[in-house]
């Protein structure tokens, strides 16, 4: 509770003999220290059991009163305890303004007891005024200590806490779905176990990119939280009743710096780990140069090639063996005939229009595609083989 200054001989003595007399009486000091917090905010013993406050304030108080008339060149003990009980403050969730307020209370009563001691001789009160800057200054020297030592310990509390939330949802991202990790994500996330989720993974270049993108995406009915990484951003998302995957990829549509994949809608925590899964087999459905964030219900065939990367290669090499044989500019042409032919839904006339050329150039493109993959157009199963070879090749080039 005290620090040094510059004082004479006779005015130490004084001074000592008053923290002295003082000393007898602390055990009822401390009992009135405690009556009076507790009065003035009951948390205090809620927060901290009676036996262990008194034994703490005892020591804190008996330290700060033998510091008053301690030598000047004494270690700063009441500096170290005050550090120690802020620490210890913030581990008990003592909330700072009751910290400091025991700490400015304790020093308004061992001041008045003083005073009071002092009161019948005028030559201890005379050296224990010249004191009273000094003692203040201690006071407040105190208080500023366990102030900075419970922020520092606050800010570490928080920190780990952050960190074990990551790591239970990078748990299960992971597919960890055993029930306890379940319920602490549930718990400590502020998520329900059982609800809508979808699960968004999107890459991009980090150097290009002035700052996280999650930082630029909000929306009615959705809550996101992201984790980092390297080369990408995985986003859990919460979607309210009512709010689908329409609303997610509109919301998500010319915000992403790169390629984007959205997994289904699943029904709860534990199913996080799958959701990802899926989400990530999207995003492979996405050349290297697109901007584009697919969803996996909306890019099924190109699931299935990238996701079995042997039968692609069979099917590449079963249907489109003839177009590989040709000069690369004339067999990229008839591929992208059928692509957009394809993309307008079997019309010669709107596809010429994309490809401007005749509608009868494109006929001609797709017969020779037939002759040169011995398959028809016009056949069902032909035409699924030859859309999935063509998104196969497609895919296989650009990740190849």
């Amino acid at each position: 509770m005290g620090r040094r200054r510059p004082r004479t001989g006779d005015d130490w003595k004084l001074l000592a003999q008053a923290c002295t007399a003082l000393l007898e009486r602390l055990p009822e000091l401390v009992d009135e220290h405690l009556r009076e917090l507790h009065e003035y905010e009951p948390a205090y013993g809620r927060i901290v059991p009676y036996d262990q406050h008194w034994q703490e304030a005892h020591e804190a108080m008996r330290i700060g009163i033998e510091m008053i008339s301690a030598p000047r060149d004494s270690p700063r003990r009441d500096l170290e305890h005050a550090d120690e009980m802020g620490r210890l403050r913030a581990e008990q969730g003592m909330p700072l303004e009751l910290v400091v307020h025991s700490y400015r209370q304790a020093g308004h009563l061992v001041w008045d007891a003083l005073i009071e001691g002092a009161a019948a001789d005028p030559a201890q009160l005379t050296a224990l005024m010249q004191s009273a800057t000094m003692v203040w200054h201690a006071v407040d020297a105190q208080a500023d200590t366990a102030s900075e030592a419970y922020r520092a310990t606050e800010l570490e509390l928080r920190r780990r806490t952050d960190e074990q939330l990551q790591a239970l949802l990078d748990a299960l991202l992971q597919g960890q779905r055993t029930p306890e990790v379940v319920s602490r994500a549930a718990a400590g996330l502020d998520l329900p176990e059982h609800g809508r989720y979808a699960v968004v993974v999107l890459r991009y270049d980090r150097r290009d990119v002035p700052e996280p993108f999650h930082r630029r995406v909000q929306g009615a009915g959705v809550r996101f939280l992201w984790r980092m990484r390297a080369d990408c951003e995985i986003g859990v998302v919460s979607l309210a009743e009512g709010t689908g995957l329409d609303a997610l990829s509109e919301l998500l549509a010319g915000r992403c710096p790169g390629p984007g994949g959205i997994s289904p809608v699943v029904s709860g925590l534990a199913e996080l780990g799958r959701a990802r899964r899926l989400a990530e087999l999207a995003l492979r459905t996405c050349p290297p140069e697109s901007q584009e964030i697919v969803r996996l219900d909306r890019r099924m065939a190109g699931a299935l090639v990238v996701g079995q990367p042997e039968m692609a290669g069979l099917l590449i090499s079963d249907v489109l063996g003839g177009l590989l044989e040709l000069d690369p500019a004339d067999r990229a042409i008839l591929l992208e005939t059928l692509d957009v032919w394809l993309d307008c839904e079997g019309s010669a006339g709107r596809a010429a229009g994309r490809l401007y050329c005749h509608r009868n150039t494109v006929f001609n493109r797709l017969r020779r595609l037939e002759q040169l993959t011995s398959r028809s157009l016009s056949r069902p199963r032909d035409l699924t083989e030859m859309t999935l070879a063509l998104d196969a090749f497609r895919l296989t080039a650009a990740t190849g």
